[in-house]
């Protein structure tokens, strides 16, 4: 049976979660927003996924950057500021009792239509912004099997079709990569860049190691991810060699090793790609290395008090 990086442990207490839609908390039964949302209609907004360690949200500043950026990008004002939304994400956590263990999705819309229409101009009323936490962690076994991926023929597009650094609630492209992938019996979806080269995963991304060098893709064609740029900077801190650079499926294939990185499951192992398996077929020692470094950095951003 396939799995992606974001299965997770069950656990019972979500059932029983406080959401927080526009500053109000409201049982996870009753947490609604409206058919004439902007977000349902038509997946207009941006989101962040985040991850709480030790009480504290794990780089909140560059993910609340990432946030503020990609709604200017597409002219919402999500009309809180920083610190306000700060205060929100923090509150919702006191009232779910929550410390560690913890992913949260903050979600912003850009509010309600007077009519289901994508002109921005029939919207009414501000932004709706909803915060869902959960206690949530990755299932263990996704950190040390070797994942299966299998690229589709779903690309990552210019960035004058959808632009692949905007966090939008759109993700169709994404979502289809995905099916395709799970129709071929594999875990996730590998999609190239327009000109051929790997660009990214459907929901994480990717990387391979070759000679004891870390390559990703160039970042022409995903997401700005804040995970990604981690494992690039503790690799650097720690004198890896690790590379931005176009690479093709022939690189992949005579891989030693590959991962795929993302706020839930941090680094995770891929052990085949296209039926071509990766060292061993599981983690392998670059991998391990890089988790172990990933997680000090983590204890780092986040000290446990």
């Amino acid at each position: 049976m396939a799995h992606g990086t974001h299965d997770y442990v069950d656990d019972p207490r979500n059932r029983n979660i406080v959401i927080d839609i526009n500053g109000e908390l409201f049982r996870r039964a009753e947490a609604m927003v409206s058919v004439f949302d902007s977000g349902f209609i038509l997946g207009d907004g941006v989101w962040e996924g985040l991850r709480v360690h030790h009480g504290q949200y794990a780089f909140l500043d560059l993910h609340l950057d990432r946030l503020y950026e990609g709604a200017k990008a597409i002219d919402l004002d999500l009309g809180v500021s920083r610190e306000e939304l700060t205060t929100r994400l923090y509150g919702v956590l006191a009232a779910n009792q929550m410390d560690d263990g913890v992913h949260v999705r903050l979600m912003v819309s850009r509010g309600l239509k007077a009519t289901p229409y994508q002109d921005p101009r029939v919207t009414i009323g501000t932004a709706t912004i909803v915060i869902i936490a959960e206690h949530k962690n990755p299932l263990p076994e996704t950190l040390t099997r070797g994942m299966n991926l299998f690229t589709v023929h779903v690309r990552r597009g210019y960035p004058d079709v959808q632009d692949p650094k905007l966090n939008s609630h759109s993700k169709l492209n994404c979502i289809t990569a995905c099916i395709q992938a799970a129709k071929a019996g594999a875990d996730e979806a590998l999609m190239l860049d327009p000109h051929g080269f790997v660009a990214t995963c459907n929901s994480t991304h990717f990387f391979i190691v070759r000679k004891g060098e870390v390559w990703t893709s160039s970042g022409d064609y995903c997401l700005g991810g804040i995970t990604r740029s981690n494992v690039l900077r503790v690799c650097r801190e720690n004198d890896i060699p690790c590379f931005e650079r176009n690479f093709s499926l022939t690189d992949v294939y005579g891989a030693d090793e590959a991962f795929v990185t993302g706020t839930f499951a941090g680094v995770a192992p891929v052990g085949e790609v296209d039926g071509r398996v990766l060292g061993d077929g599981g983690r392998g020692p670059m991998v391990e290395r890089l988790q172990r470094l990933y997680l000090q950095l983590l204890d780092r951003e986040c000290p446990a008090s």
